[in-house]
């Protein structure tokens, strides 16, 4: 089978795709034959090996393990012993290592079949953004219905998938985008939108119940002040030249902060979990959340895909589909 592998860290081109022995399932796992996967930041951060600090985890010198991709859906090809849940042929979607193949091997317990009315390149563009964005917004975030939420990164991955789940819990949603996203935003539930080039959100009279902020690029005292009195604050993601570093280092400031007044300040950072999936899974077969996907690419172009995504550019989500077995829908 064809998979993309990577022995070095260095820029998207070091990705090569070349013929492996196609996986075994193990007892708890299930044997997927991949019709599409989604790119995360994390894949390129892991591609690079940047932050350093990283490479404490992934190999020091080299990677330790040679595949990416986290993202998956596809069919079932065989399923472990222990697995009674799924059987050959069931449509399902989840998490996994090593998404960007014609087959992979996930544990049952990160995959939730998958709604008949969703085509697999939406299921795949889902798990890591909208876990992110569930358990930041319901989780962290305490989110109830009439609240004002901002969203900082309206227009991103995890940003378009938050919009859409913060107004499906009955929020009433600000989202902050550039220029050319605000229309987009706007028709995915956002009663407000803010253009970061014209208008700085942290300046203007309006105060929030909850800040999921995407983007970082705003200090957490100018956040603060435009919280209501208990207000949240959850960040989720940072500049990508500095990644976790940035987070890191904003996550222990915002707890420091939340000590000192009622609004709190806190951090998010995505965990599997089967029930935050079978409830993306619902809003997904109940269209209260339509994935909203920029560009298709197909898994021999993935380091143009990762390249792309490295811009900070990309509208949602940048899809790979293994379409050498016709129409993926």
């Amino acid at each position: 089978m064809k998979a993309a592998i990577y022995t070095a860290y260095g820029p998207p081109e070091i990705l090569q795709i070349v013929d492996v022995e196609k996986p075994f399932p193990k007892d708890d796992e299930v044997l997927i034959h991949v019709r599409a996967a989604s790119v995360n930041p994390l894949d390129w951060h892991f591609l690079r090996g940047t932050p350093y600090f990283l490479r404490l985890m992934a190999g020091l010198r080299r990677p330790k393990s040679t595949r990416l991709g986290v993202d998956v859906s596809g069919l079932v090809e065989a399923v472990g012993k222990s697995v009674s849940e799924f059987k050959p042929g069931d449509e399902v979607f989840g998490g996994c290592r090593g998404a960007f193949a014609e087959y992979v091997c996930a544990p049952a317990s990160a995959l939730v079949l998958k709604s008949h009315n969703v085509s697999f390149e939406q299921a795949a563009a889902v798990p890591v953004a909208a876990l992110t964005a569930l358990q930041g917004l319901r989780g962290k975030g305490r989110l109830q219905p009439g609240q004002n939420a901002l969203i900082n990164g309206a227009a991103g991955g995890v940003g378009t998938l938050a919009v859409q789940i913060a107004r499906s819990l009955g929020a009433q949603v600000t989202g902050v985008c550039s220029t050319r996203n605000l229309e987009m935003v706007r028709s995915l539930g956002a009663v407000r939108v803010i253009d970061y080039t014209r208008e700085n959100f942290t300046q203007c009279s309006q105060r929030y119940d909850l800040i999921f902020d995407l983007i970082g690029n705003h200090s957490l005292f100018a956040l603060r002040r435009i919280l209501n009195p208990n207000g949240i604050y959850v960040a989720a993601g940072g500049p990508t030249c500095r990644w976790m570093i940035t987070f890191l280092i904003r996550s222990l400031t915002a707890s420091l902060l939340s000590l000192l007044t009622s609004r709190k300040m806190v951090s998010v950072l995505a965990k599997s979990n089967k029930s935050d999936l079978t409830l993306a899974r619902d809003l997904l077969e109940s269209q209260k959340v339509v994935p909203v996907i920029d560009r298709r690419y197909k898994l021999v172009e993935l380091p143009g895909a990762i390249r792309y995504l490295e811009t900070g550019h990309a509208r949602g989500k940048v899809v790979i589909t293994l379409d050498i077995y016709g129409d993926l829908s």
